[in-house]
């Protein structure tokens, strides 16, 4: 038995929480389990709850300053996790990785410029750059092999590269919604041909502290002289300890040539200007935080296994593809044969459970669903089980016609 207890969920409505308070607006009713967006259900990490509160019942709200704290916390937390060393001036503040990728496509690049992203991938990325006045080429994941239900297309990039002439790539390292931690060996190739191409490399890490199974994160910075020289890349302790209404997020920039006029931007229009309760909460969740984080991963892990054992025991249909990082599996549906509105009337009208369809995430997410598993165990296999229920209610409708 560990210290936290991660079988308890903290009760959220009310608090005007999005993952329950818009299901209404989004899903057409507000009576599911929302299994959807990547908040945790979890309380968030006393220690970290503990700084706050001490901060908060400071009779002064008044301007602040980063200290040095926070930014060592930073630094220190890359080299300590995932073997990173990143110098002090490489660092900034950014409010919210989304945010982040907005203003580096805003100074880098102009309206009718293309950027490359990976679909299936995180939906933003389409969002802010088609948003922006940006022209959105697709390099798909293809199909891999048996261990690897994705790879990265790399002769078909280099074909963009060469044809497309775009100035940026947006890249998802782990990728969101698959949960593959892409491994040196692809990053350092992404690099090479990012640099002979002069395309830059927005690399989104938000679910690098996320990594499940002993697996290490590989920051895209740090594979190659190559990808430093190309990358502006993002984190936030926001997914890992479940605190992003603090819209805490930082930014790494090795190249002077590229960091120097972006932070004076950055800084002159006051984007990179932090407050006082991101950048405690910050401090606090990498110098505090990392025994909750030890005890959180083997839970997700198990619930992950869990998911996965129940829906091949009882729902062989639905297939989970086990992520590498995140608390967030990618559900294979194809196999009952329903178009997306079909298969998005399962999950909401039938098993009341609020999952992020997966043509969100593009065309290549269809007959797909991502399932959010950062809940309690048994919410999650009794989730499961209406899913069961539902997929025999509607798989008998549909033999009775």
């Amino acid at each position: 038995m560990g210290k936290y207890n991660f079988d308890e969920t903290v009760d959220r409505r009310g608090t005007l929480a999005m993952k329950y308070d818009n299901l209404d607006e989004l899903f057409g009713r507000s009576d599911l389990t929302p299994l959807w967006i990547a908040d945790m259900e979890f309380a968030v990490c006393p220690e970290i709850c503990d700084v706050m509160k001490q901060r908060v019942c400071h009779p002064s709200y008044g301007y602040s300053c980063p200290g040095e704290g926070y930014w060592d916390s930073i630094c220190c937390w890359l080299k300590r996790r995932h073997g990173f060393d990143v110098d002090r001036s490489w660092l900034a503040f950014v409010p919210g990785v989304v945010r982040g990728i907005s203003y580096a496509l805003n100074y880098f690049t102009r309206p009718g410029d293309k950027v490359v992203i990976q679909p299936p991938v995180y939906h933003p990325f389409r969002i802010v750059t088609e948003g922006n006045g940006r022209v959105v080429v697709e390099n798909p994941l293809v199909k891999g092999d048996d261990e690897f239900f994705y790879r990265m297309d790399l002769e078909g990039l280099e074909d963009i590269f060469a044809h497309e002439r775009p100035k940026m790539m947006i890249l998802c390292n782990p990728h969101n919604p698959v949960g593959l931690q892409w491994d040196a060996d692809t990053l350092r190739e992404v690099a090479r041909l990012a640099r002979r191409y002069g395309v830059i490399v927005l690399s989104d890490e938000i679910h690098g502290d996320l990594m499940l199974r002993g697996r290490r994160h590989v920051p895209f910075a740090s594979v190659s002289e190559d990808a430093a020289a190309v990358s502006v890349s993002f984190g936030a302790p926001s997914k890992t300890f479940n605190i992003p209404g603090l819209v805490s997020s930082w930014m790494i920039v090795p190249h002077k040539g590229l960091r120097e006029g972006f932070y004076h931007w950055m800084e002159v229009n006051e984007f990179s200007s932090p407050f006082f309760s991101a950048t405690i909460a910050t401090q606090a969740a990498y110098e505090k935080g990392e025994p909750w984080l030890d005890e959180l991963l083997p839970y997700l892990e198990g619930n992950i296994d869990a998911v996965a054992d129940y829906l091949e025991r009882e729902l062989p249909q639905i297939k989970a593809i086990k992520p590498q990082a995140s608390f967030l599996i990618w559900l294979d549906c194809r196999s009952l044969g329903l178009s997306q509105p079909e298969l998005e009337d399962l999950f909401i009208n039938h098993a009341r459970l609020a999952l992020n369809s997966g043509t969100m995430f593009g065309s290549q997410g269809e007959g797909f669903m991502r399932l959010n598993i950062a809940t309690s165990r048994s919410q999650l296999l009794e989730a499961m089980a209406s899913l069961k229920k539902a997929v025999a209610e509607v798989e008998s409708t549909v033999a009775a016609r």
